[in-house]
């Protein structure tokens, strides 16, 4: 899979991006919990006393398994430059995937650039003794990607992930969050979409992009990354779409505001927004799980927290509403 990274550092979450055309509805005041045996996200801690497990020998593990590592940036950096400090000794966004198992479930699923790649937070608390990783369940993506709870596909890559992490962390012990997930107080994925002339779409998705590109820093978005997994697609002989592109975005405040609290939320960020059109469609299809995910799946209900990503979501909206009025 052909890496296009801009020289940018990723500074940080994706922030959820296109807002379908429909409104919303708004939740109730009261999150209402939602009874589920199964949590979005699973965290893997082991002691790590004597410093020897590092992002850069859990990055080696996964390529030793077959994945493709998109970026595993040092956050501590970007936070301190930025907000001055950082309550971690360790913090790094981790994304990555697996080219067959993306071919695999494009197949399927033509929504897979919402984890392709999929991401995860390593990190260790200001003076601690531990490493943490954190990421999705298979549950959690069949559920935003609205595939069944029991693909197999998902499920064996989820299992080949924690295998990998095992392998990495062999000390380590998998957890559950320590809360109950709440109810999603909007869609799991905003999406977009926009007509394309059939003779034309070259042109089009190009000044798309440009326009894509040129809004996101104003609006305080760092590309970390685009990813052309049409080519992929091609040279493994799938050709059942003109153009498939995934880009990751970050915002910087979101991930520092939220991981003081839920350094897991890495899980989530930086997320990926794909455009993709079939050859046999006029319509490019935009999509990215929403920031809802974030406020469900870590039950989050802070003022704060509220803001910066409602603000995100905001902010993304209005990039791509302009761009396709």
């Amino acid at each position: 899979m052909k890496l296009l990274i801009k020289g940018m550092l990723c500074a940080s979450l994706v922030v959820s991006g296109v807002m379908a055309q429909e409104t919303v509805k708004s939740a109730a005041n009261a999150p209402t919990v939602i009874k589920s045996t199964t949590a979005d996200i699973e965290i893997i801690t082991s002691e790590n006393a004597d410093g020897k497990i590092t992002p850069a020998s859990i990055e080696q593990a996964f390529k030793d398994a077959g994945f493709v590592i998109s970026a595993n940036r040092d956050m501590n950096g970007p936070f301190v430059k930025q907000f001055k400090e950082s309550g971690f000794d360790i913090y790094n966004l981790f994304t990555l995937y697996k080219p067959d198992t993306v071919l695999e479930l494009v197949k399927k699923y033509p929504n897979v650039g919402l984890f392709a790649p999929m991401s995860m937070s390593i990190y260790t608390k200001k003076g601690e003794k531990t490493i943490s990783v954190s990421s999705l369940t298979a549950e959690a993506m069949a559920k935003i990607m609205e595939a069944p709870s029991d693909d197999k596909s998902l499920h064996d890559l989820r299992a080949l992930v924690k295998q990998t992490l095992k392998k990495a962390m062999p000390n380590g012990s998998f957890e559950t969050v320590p809360y109950e997930q709440t109810e999603a107080k909007g869609e799991l994925v905003t999406r977009f979409s926009m007509e394309m002339d059939p003779d034309e779409w070259e042109d089009q998705l190009d000044e798309f992009k440009m326009g894509f590109e040129g809004e996101l820093a104003p609006n305080g978005f760092v590309i970390a990354g685009h990813y052309n997994l049409g080519d992929d697609f091609e040279e493994s002989n799938y050709e059942a779409f003109d153009f498939y592109e995934v880009y990751s975005v970050c915002k910087l405040p979101v991930i520092y505001t939220i991981a003081k609290t839920r350094p897991e939320a890495g899980a989530y960020a930086p997320c990926s927004l794909y455009f993709s059109k079939k050859k046999d469609e006029e319509m490019m299809h935009i999509g990215f799980p929403s920031v809802y995910n974030w406020m469900s799946s870590m039950a989050i209900e802070g003022k704060e927290e509220f803001e910066v990503l409602e603000n995100a979501q905001a902010g993304m909206k209005k990039i791509l509403g302009g761009l396709t009025e």
